[in-house]
């Protein structure tokens, strides 16, 4: 599968995550310079090709007359979250020590999920949480087996 470098689908539809976020340059330099996403829009808003998707970083706003009364803001408090990225990673070893050296800061170090998976998670500089997993032998095997 060939992916456009930008989210703009030649048919169906492709998947973007967009987070509000409260500066613009801290939350593109957090994607672009730790997770090593590459900007193709650097404001209003920016948007990151991150691997195989899309993050579209751009700040809050009030209600507009196609979402009326819905106001945008990043996470108030980074211990409440109703939503959060989910990363698979072929080496998370090798990802969280790398990341970790260029900034990013951890929750905890990478630990196994009863044999389902190692993982850990992180917070971006807005506070929203991210997910960095490794699927197990044992979870690739089940996945594998559910495919069409």
């Amino acid at each position: 599968m060939h992916l456009p470098d930008a989210p703009v689908p030649s048919e169906g539809f492709l998947v973007t995550h967009f987070l509000t976020v409260r500066d613009q340059a801290v939350a593109r330099a957090f994607y672009a310079g730790i997770l090593g996403g590459q900007v193709l829009a650097p404001e209003n808003p920016c948007i990151i090709k991150l691997a195989n998707s899309w993050i579209i970083l751009n700040s809050g706003g009030g209600p507009t007359p196609d979402k009326p009364n819905v106001t945008l803001e990043p996470p108030q408090q980074s211990t409440r979250i109703n939503s959060f990225l989910n990363l698979r990673v072929a080496d998370i070893e090798a990802c969280y020590a790398a990341w970790k050296a260029k900034g990013a800061t951890f929750l905890t170090p990478p630990l196994d999920n009863h044999g389902w998976e190692t993982r850990c998670y992180m917070c971006d500089p807005d506070g929203y949480l991210i997910e960095v997993g490794q699927p197990s032998p044992k979870m690739v095997a089940l996945l594998q087996s559910h495919a069409p």
